[in-house]
């Protein structure tokens, strides 16, 4: 990464919450250590608390201590970025507090702004409508959006409506955490920077593709919000389907935003609908009950204070999907997220075909496994491929036997630290590159895909299929790639 060519203001509305402390500040605070900040760039927090500059910084101070360790006793960087914080009191519901803005000379001297909304969607458009009313506009400033953008396509369109009055397409970046991820950019690096892999990245090769974004937590007190969002909303609508736009895409014509973006939302358009009676072939939903995870109990869904027993929203989701194009035609993508599972982790895993005909013995042949590439997002970020060998030895014959061949990221580049994803997309927000965000089109092409599948939920009295916690899901959702002779990547 290089370092940002101009100086810039980064404002973050919802400056005090848990967003700004546990992600987006731990990043500035990073970029700044690695030097990628312009000396003059300045962070501002926002929020209707009133606070002074002090008490912001010794807040900021405390959230470095628990969420960035190496920050501790850090005598060189700190005075840096501590200089640069300070703190401005709006009410985002009250347009004449967005004055204090320009009281605070925020883009003034012809500096590029960012506006960071880590708020509620619903305050999207007010916050922005506000901004322009106070000349916060300009071309050279920025808006930041994070999800959930919508509950379901009209609700996303309006929100977006809203901020399109005030601020162009080109002004907006969609955020989506995933896709600031090394190794879902290492996605983009191993198809179209090597001859290897996209020549074989089709249906005749190709058996099936997985992804799986699989939590161990639960929704940990926030059961009154997730209720209203569940595992379609909160997980598949963004960073699922953006994973499988990144592995399905054809190659763009060049390395910028449009072209990938462009590329990406054909995949959107090529997407089979679920709709109807194919959402009780197609998918499963589930919600999780007491368990065990790591050797200790764990409760269920419904043991939450908050909770509602009427409840129907999910907190599990394994669906096939199809896209209907040549590239993929007849190639399952089976697609699975949850909370309180077995283990917590991330991966997309290419299954490639069968070899055609296996000259080897019956012993051999046994062994014979089909070709995976295997992409690990999370909690540790890699690369392997699976291959036969033979077995060494002069007495072991031709017997045959699957090796990983792996590309540990932090071993490969000296133990280098990996970003965090938040890292990486601020600082292209602050260069305004919108290569890794998601424009208004693939978001209602998402919606509209999402909406269909729920829709069809919603005409059925059926409830959420029960799994204990520590487990992989529903036996449903075991079933759902058997249906097909295939299996999960871990069974």
């Amino acid at each position: 990464m290089k370092v940002s060519l101009k100086a810039c203001d980064v404002v973050i509305f919802g400056g005090v919450g848990d967003l700004a402390m546990r992600k987006l500040l731990p990043a500035l605070y990073h970029l700044d250590m690695d030097g990628l900040l312009a000396p003059t760039t300045r962070v501002v927090g926002a929020s209707r608390r009133d606070m002074s500059n002090k008490e912001y910084q010794d807040k900021v101070r405390e959230a470095l201590d628990e969420f960035v360790p190496s920050s501790v006793g850090d005598e060189k960087t700190w005075p840096r970025f501590k200089e640069r914080l300070s703190y401005v009191t709006v009410d985002a519901q009250q347009e004449s507090d967005f004055s204090r803005l320009n009281d605070h000379n925020i883009g003034g001297e012809d500096r590029d702004v960012v506006f960071y909304l880590a708020t509620s969607p619903d305050l999207f458009g007010s916050i922005c409508s506000s901004l322009a009313v106070h000349g916060l506009n300009a071309p050279r400033m920025r808006v930041v959006l994070e999800k959930p953008l919508g509950r379901d396509l009209m609700s996303s369109r309006a929100i977006n409506d809203e901020v399109m009055k005030n601020f162009t397409e080109q002004q907006a970046f969609r955020i989506d955490h995933y896709l600031g991820k090394e190794t879902v950019q290492n996605l983009l690096a191993i198809r179209f920077g090597n001859t290897l892999f996209e020549p074989l990245w089709d249906s005749a090769h190709i058996d099936n593709v997985q992804i799986t974004v699989s939590e161990t937590v639960g929704v940990e007190g926030r059961w009154g919000y997730y209720d209203k969002a569940g595992a379609m909303r909160d997980m598949v609508q963004n960073h699922l389907i953006q994973l499988l736009c990144l592995v399905a895409m054809e190659p763009p014509g060049r390395m910028d935003a449009d072209s990938v973006r462009d590329e990406k939302i054909k995949v959107l358009k090529a997407l089979r609908p679920i709709t109807g009676a194919n959402a009780y072939t197609k998918t499963v939903r589930g919600q999780y009950a007491k368990g065990m995870i790591n050797g200790k109990e764990v409760m269920g869904y419904f043991d939450d204070e908050d909770s509602n027993p009427d409840s129907r929203t999910e907190t599990f989701v394994a669906l096939r999907a199809d896209i209907d194009n040549w590239r993929w035609a007849g190639v399952p993508f089976y697609l699975r997220t949850g909370k309180r599972l077995g283990q917590r982790y991330s991966e997309i895993v290419i299954q490639y075909k069968a070899v055609p005909h296996s000259i080897f013995s019956d012993e051999s042949n046994r062994q014979l496994q089909r070709n995976q590439l295997i992409i690990r997002l999370q909690p540790e970020e890699k690369i392997s491929l699976t291959v036969m060998n033979k077995v060494p030895g002069a007495s072991e014959g031709m017997n045959l036997q699957p090796v990983d061949l792996n590309l540990s990221l932090t071993e490969a580049f000296n133990n280098r630290r990996s970003p965090e994803a938040y890292e990486r997309l601020l600082l292209d927000v602050m260069r305004n590159d919108a290569t890794l965000f998601m424009r208004y089109d693939e978001v209602e092409a998402a919606w509209k895909w999402v909406d269909g599948i729920m829709s069809a939920w919603s005409q059925t009295s059926e409830r959420p299929k029960e799994y204990a916690s520590g487990s992989w899901g529903p036996a449903a959702s075991m079933a759902l790639p058997i249906k097909d002779g295939r299996n999960w990547h871990d069974y």
